[in-house]
């Protein structure tokens, strides 16, 4: 079938809206009408080969959509489901099994490197070209293919358009805070960096019952937006000059319990274990392709028994998690929604724009 999607083509280059070729869904795909996809730092990362991603190729992976046809293996998901897709997950290695399909041994292999799950492509160029996919969906483009291990089946009462965060950005700040931090009522917890996924942390802090949250930033209607989300304190970055210094003041001088960085910056991610009480935790979920940082061990991590971790996707299982964040949604525990800006397909480079820039949190476009 023919499809509209944008390609990139070149390293860097602006994203082409161009007619495509469309596959048919395979045994265990599903072939879904998109209503929405979010713009992600990852995406971004692919256009500029901080990924693996063989060019030409469809990005986007942040989709949602309703199921029109599937194939003869799939046995969970129906036509006219609503689905929001997530990374890929194999679903037999140790890791799936183990239910944390974020490190499944074969992520890597289908998320970034242009193939499905079977080694082939679903695209091809008015010329015949095939073109790489990106997390087995490939969700800038009207209709696109997707593996069931990694659509989740939703609930159709929400704006489905919106829910396509939840399956990467959204969820990789909620599961942070609510799987792999997992701070107690009563506890401290700061992040680094307030877009997307620092603002999904915040959230998900407030919602784990956190006494003090603290949202650092450089941008004051961030640390605003911030305030309302459930920080209970913000720092301006560029007016501080000792971050850690200044939670440390917050907390009467203990630190916090934990910290997430999303920003990748060796020095925020130094702050992250500077500013945690003895013990603490800092997570790391930020990606800046080979960038390696420098810790004091003493001071920063082994002489106080911290722990630095880094983070995929929020080690979340997405066909569990996602419906919970939506219900949490719905009981407006977790207002998302106001992190978001709509844009059509043709307007896409404008979204990319926006989000570089830090004029808008989350892009989502709408088809």
């Amino acid at each position: 079938m023919e499809i509209q999607a944008a390609v990139t083509r070149e390293k860097g280059a602006p994203f082409q809206i161009e007619t495509l070729t469309l596959a048919e869904p395979k045994e265990t795909e599903v072939l879904v009408k998109m209503a929405g996809c979010g713009v992600c730092h990852t995406d971004l990362l692919g256009r500029d080969q901080g990924l693996p991603v063989p060019l030409p190729a469809v990005l986007g992976h942040e989709g949602s959509g309703v199921v029109e046809k599937v194939g003869s293996a799939v046995t969970e998901i129906r036509p006219g489901d609503h689905v929001v897709f997530s990374s890929y997950a194999c679903g037999v290695c140790e890791a799936c099994r183990r239910g944390h399909p974020a490190q499944c041994v074969r992520c890597d292999e289908v998320d970034f490197f242009g193939v499905y799950a079977d080694g082939t492509k679903r695209l091809k160029d008015k010329n015949g070209e095939e073109i790489s996919s990106f997390f087995s969906q490939s969700s800038f483009s009207t209709w696109c293919i997707a593996d069931q291990n990694n659509s989740v089946v939703v609930d159709k009462y929400v704006d489905l358009a919106m829910l396509g965060p939840l399956g990467c950005g959204l969820g990789t700040g909620a599961g942070s805070v609510l799987n792999v931090l997992k701070p107690a009522p009563g506890d401290s917890f700061a992040v680094f960096g307030c877009g997307a996924v620092g603002l999904s942390a915040v959230m998900a802090a407030k919602l784990s019952g956190c006494a003090t949250i603290i949202g650092v930033d450089i941008v004051e209607s961030r640390l605003e937006l911030a305030k309302e989300l459930g920080a209970t304190h913000v720092i301006n970055g560029k007016e501080t000059e000792s971050i850690s210094g200044a939670i440390k003041d917050i907390t009467y001088g203990r630190g916090v319990d934990s910290s997430l960085d999303t920003t990748a910056i060796e020095a925020l991610i130094n702050e992250a274990l500077y500013c945690l009480r003895r013990g603490g935790s800092a997570g790391i979920v930020g990606s800046s392709g080979e960038n390696i940082i420098g810790v004091k061990m003493q001071y920063a991590l082994m002489g106080e028994s911290k722990r630095l971790i880094g983070i995929v996707q929020g080690d979340v299982i997405p066909k569990l998690f996602i419906p919970k964040l939506i219900s949490f949604y719905k009981n407006g525990c977790y207002p998302f929604d106001k992190l978001i800006k709509y844009y059509s397909l043709d307007e896409l480079n404008e979204a990319v724009s926006a989000s570089e820039s830090g004029a808008v949190i989350k892009p989502v476009i709408r088809y």
